[in-house]
């Protein structure tokens, strides 16, 4: 795993019953936040977890011992590498990676083949035919019945038509595993910001992005929960102003926000924690609110179709897949297996 939240989506994954009752989780070693996660995590883990902490390689699918290969990026060069060669019975499940895997899952129900690489970073000629060549062993690999998606992630109908048409499974989840643990951080601002990396990536202008962010303290003081790419100036401005209280950058907010009460509310530019807390918040009178990015904020380094995909998780679904009752594979319910 290489992200805070693909980290706690595998244990959600485990505890669904979607990876066997032995997973092995290998976490990448020096990604910023990944590691305090993994140390939250290491105590509390359901039984037949275990956490390991690896280098920059990833353990090769084909020589694998596992019968499950499950993946948080399959996006990543380095993933993309380490599935080269046969695969035999094995299943591939991927992880959710919150709006990132809403990227990879409309690439693979593509009726034409797409190359599995970010829109953000494409690559050139060589990068994209690993990734096209990706595509297509995981289409093959559906058609086999060998892809699992285990996701928290709103999918609409017609996507999920689309998946299943091609053989790809998907268990949705509602963070069940992070519900049933106790609450250990509160915060008593009435209103939380989730930080974003979009004017740290260069997609927006920073200017506008910290003058919303302060005229948020209108209506009351606020917690501001920085992205782990935020730094420097603009949260040095943030952490000056004497309403706003900017927060150590720890563990993913869906760790650590689970516990708000009634009447506070949550406020983000497009971002995939805006549906996980929604989620995880439903319910308790605690309002989850994406607000768009005006059109004047982006940068040319934004095309139209990441701006789009970026605002689609501003909106409240219509339709999401539901969990299995059973929170086992569709695959074999009654045969749990290893993963990793």
């Amino acid at each position: 795993m290489e992200s805070p939240l693909q980290l706690l989506s595998a244990v959600e994954a485990h505890t669904a019953g979607l990876t066997g009752e032995d997973t092995l989780i290998r976490v990448r070693a020096g990604v910023p936040g990944l590691e305090l996660t993994r140390a939250a995590l290491q105590d509390s883990a359901p039984p037949g977890v275990r956490l390991v902490e690896q280098g920059a390689g990833i353990t090769r699918a084909s020589s694998s011992g596992r019968d499950r290969w499950g993946v948080g990026d399959l996006h990543s060069g380095l993933v993309q590498r380490a599935m080269l060669g046969r695969l035999g019975h094995r299943e591939l499940i991927i992880i959710d990676d919150g709006l990132a895997t809403l990227t990879l899952l409309h690439q693979l129900a593509s009726d034409t083949p797409v190359p599995l690489v970010r829109a953000a970073a494409p690559g050139g000629p060589l990068r994209k035919a690993l990734g096209l060549g990706l595509w297509r062993l995981t289409r093959a690999r559906a058609a086999a019945g060998k892809v699992l998606v285990v996701t928290a992630m709103p999918l609409d109908e017609e996507l999920h038509r689309r998946l299943t048409k091609i053989g790809v499974k998907v268990e949705g989840h509602r963070f069940e595993w992070l519900r049933a643990q106790p609450v250990t951080e509160s915060f008593p601002e009435p209103t939380v910001v989730i930080g974003s990396a979009l004017a740290a990536d260069g997609l927006i202008r920073e200017e506008p992005y910290l003058d919303w962010v302060e005229s948020l303290t209108e209506e009351g003081p606020l917690s501001y929960f920085p992205h782990r790419r935020e730094g420097g100036a603009a949260l040095e401005r943030l952490a000056r102003h004497p309403r706003i209280t900017v927060r150590p950058n720890t563990i993913p907010v869906e760790m650590r926000l689970r516990g708000l009460l009634p009447g506070q509310r949550v406020q983000a530019l497009p971002s995939t924690a805006i549906p996980s807390l929604r989620l995880l918040l439903g319910g308790r009178d605690v309002r989850v609110h994406g607000t768009r990015v005006p059109g004047s904020w982006w940068t040319a380094a934004a095309s139209p179709e990441l701006r789009d995909h970026l605002q689609s998780s501003v909106a409240k679904p219509v339709s999401r897949v539901k969990p299995s009752p059973s929170g086992a594979s569709a695959s074999d319910p009654q045969s749990p297996r290893s993963a990793s």
